[in-house]
């Protein structure tokens, strides 16, 4: 893809995921993936989420910022490879703040250790399934039985 062909790709795809699939890694090597609440939707290259700066979540990253975040939007799949950064600022922790987000945190914005998880994304990889799952279905039946794999979409690397 070239220029901003790819990043406005994962753009339109992201307006339609609410929740992530945030994954780090653990002291011990493995990889460790749980689900986070996208806090905005107008993709500049940067997610951000709202979590705790105490959890095993925010060690991880201190001490490995590589990190992958995923989602499913509609018919579609992204996996985001970057960095992950902890954020302490106010005014950047009150824009992204919600009702949702408030129930994970008893005392809301004033909890203390609420901070904020800035991944800046360096590469995505994407899938979007053409036609909806009929569509999809119907692919692979006709591919049964045959030399020729299913025509399931399109698939891309973007560099961000």
């Amino acid at each position: 893809m070239s220029g901003n062909e790819g990043p406005n790709k994962i753009t339109e795809l992201l307006k339609d995921a609410s929740i992530a699939m945030l994954t780090t890694l653990s002291p011990e090597g493995k990889l460790i993936s749980r689900p986070m609440a996208i806090q905005e939707a107008e993709f500049d290259g940067d997610l951000w989420f709202v979590f705790s700066e105490d959890s095993p979540k925010a060690q991880q990253i201190k001490d490995e910022a590589e990190v992958n975040v995923s989602f499913q939007a509609k018919h579609a799949f992204v996996s985001l490879a970057g960095r992950g950064n902890i954020v302490r600022d106010r005014a950047k922790l009150e824009e992204y703040w919600s009702a949702g987000v408030d129930a994970w945190f008893p005392d809301g914005i004033e909890t203390p250790g609420v901070a904020l998880l800035k991944v800046e994304s360096e590469s995505a990889q994407y899938w979007e399934a053409s036609g909806g799952p009929i569509k999809m279905a119907v692919e692979v039946l006709k591919s049964r039985g045959s030399d020729r794999e299913p025509d399931l979409g399109d698939s891309s690397k973007v560099d961000l």
